[in-house]
């Protein structure tokens, strides 16, 4: 059932394929999930040592294919929240103010495809590979680091041109025109969130 996601998150469509006939829908959809690091739950937490070891994560997050975690471009790993953290809630920034600075980078993501003489693409989720190289060209700092981690990380050709499309995003978040190392730094820690999870384990 979760490999059957992986279509819809790449093409934004659904085909469904029988002897005689084939049939396509369009399944633009934003994918949110959540599961635990582990069997147990507690893999990471401080203090905290599983009995079955590293095993207990891998086993776990092997259930998730490769193929489809390929596709989850942003993963972030949530601890545990404790009686202090509710008791002593710490100072967020408002939801509207950061609604209007999304509103604000969608607009900047219109106006830019509009340019470019492609009113049909609202995002940069959307936006073809060849497209996102020219738009989310980063500078010297950015395109170093971006080398340095595809080669020490062994990005695929998917997930590199998912982390442009993040960084650009971000960029787009800080009304900036050119994609900078800062935004690549952050879309590539979003991309390795997994892997620091299973280190830690």
């Amino acid at each position: 059932m979760l490999d059957a996601l992986r279509q819809p998150l790449e093409t934004a469509e659904c085909i469904i394929a029988r002897a005689n006939h084939r049939v396509t829908y369009p399944a633009a959809i934003q994918l949110v999930a959540a599961m635990n690091p582990c069997r147990c739950g507690m893999a990471g937490e401080p203090g905290h040592s599983c009995a079955r070891g590293p095993r207990c994560v891998s086993d776990y997050q092997g259930r998730i294919s490769g193929p489809l975690m390929d596709r989850i471009d942003i993963r972030i790993d949530v601890p545990s929240v404790t009686a202090a953290d509710l008791i002593r809630p710490a100072s967020a920034e408002p939801s509207a103010v950061v609604a209007r600075r999304v509103a604000r980078a969608r607009e900047i993501q219109m106006d830019r495809f509009i340019a470019f003489g492609m009113p049909h693409v609202l995002s940069n989720a959307r936006c073809s590979t060849s497209m996102i190289e020219k738009m989310a060209e980063p500078d010297a700092g950015g395109l170093q680091l971006l080398r340095d981690a595809a080669e020490k990380m062994k990005f695929s050709a998917r997930g590199y041109h998912r982390i442009l499309k993040v960084a650009r995003t971000l960029a787009d978040l800080d009304e900036k025109m050119t994609v900078g190392r800062i935004h690549l730094a952050e879309a590539i820690s979003y991309r390795i969130a997994g892997e620091r999870l299973t280190v830690a384990a």
